[in-house]
């Protein structure tokens, strides 16, 4: 003798069924993602407000903290060190764009098939491998006004020799140089890369419709590239604005702070012996992310376009 579930429990049980069949497509993405939201919202939504927070309060870090509105931001106005900070920003986002159209360049150069090609890809791409505090080290070295290499060459070209960092006019392209060195080496992969996926029937067809040089390159192979050209500029933009360790190696900020860049000045206000001053320290984060903000949603508006072309 066979027993029956009761209508109703069967009619309950096949109804969530269904309901389950229905939207299964529609919720497998958000059961998928929803753990990865959960600790990015804790661990750095939660986060930037909470910082947000404490940019309108005079607070050492220990004791208790005092609302002040505005007056962080309002001090910041008129900080002659802020503007200094902003200016540098500005002159390693336009030197690191650099890396872009040279990183470019050497991997046209590299996109060969010749005997030891790839160890020359290796070579060209190991000062990406190494530490930012090695690459910043060998450059104060370089750069060393009484004994380094530029010092000799000046000297075998019959110049004077340059303290470069020394000199307040000098210091920032000077330590954004070094910082071009390894960016350029992961420029020149994602380009390699990417060539590596640009199809030869186009090229080939281009060639006998008469495109050669510059034209060819410019009108048949870049297009292809786009997806590395965005993702170089992406890297390379935000490398440029979270800029910190090679000034903390090679100047700590100097001379007379004429190196800080938004990132390090951060830091000097909120945790180095000047000032510990978290509230003043993190309304310097809030702007430096305010300005990457600007920039993220528009790259997230070209990410939605692009998909939406697809």
């Amino acid at each position: 003798m066979t027993t029956t579930s009761p209508p109703s429990l069967a009619a309950a049980h096949d109804a969530a069924d269904g309901w389950w069949a229905r939207h299964q497509r529609a919720l497998a993405p958000v059961l998928f993602l929803l753990p990865a939201a959960l600790m990015f919202t804790v661990y750095v939504i939660a986060p930037i407000f909470q910082s947000i927070a404490i940019s309108f309060t005079d607070w050492d870090g220990l004791g208790v903290k005092r609302f002040i509105g505005f007056g962080n931001y309002v001090e910041l106005a008129s900080d002659p060190d802020f503007r200094t900070a902003m200016f540098n920003n500005v002159i390693w986002l336009l030197g690191y764009l650099l890396a872009i159209p040279i990183g470019l360049a050497m991997a046209l150069f590299l996109n060969q098939t010749v005997f030891g090609i790839r160890l020359i890809k290796a070579l060209f791409f190991f000062p990406f491998v190494i530490s930012q505090v090695v690459v910043g080290l060998v450059f104060s070295w370089f750069y060393d006004p009484t004994n380094g290499l530029l010092f000799h060459v000046l000297r075998a070209l019959g110049l004077p020799p340059v303290a470069v960092l020394s000199d307040e006019h000098l210091v920032t392209y000077g330590i954004v140089a070094a910082g071009l060195y390894p960016q350029i080496a992961y420029c020149m992969i994602l380009y390699l890369t990417g060539l590596n996926n640009v199809r030869a029937d186009l090229i080939e067809a281009a060639r006998l419709e008469g495109a050669r040089g510059f034209s060819l390159l410019w009108h048949v192979v870049l297009p292809q590239l786009r997806p590395a050209t965005f993702i170089a500029v992406v890297v390379t933009v935000v490398g440029s604005l979270r800029s910190f360790d090679m000034i903390s190696i090679m100047t700590q900020g100097g001379p007379y702070g004429s190196s800080r860049v938004l990132a390090y000045y951060m830091y000097e206000q909120a945790l180095s012996e000047y000032g510990y001053r978290m509230g003043y320290g993190t309304a310097i984060a809030t702007v430096l992310f305010l300005v990457m903000l600007v920039y993220i949603v528009f790259v997230l508006a070209q990410i939605w376009r692009q998909e939406r072309e697809l």
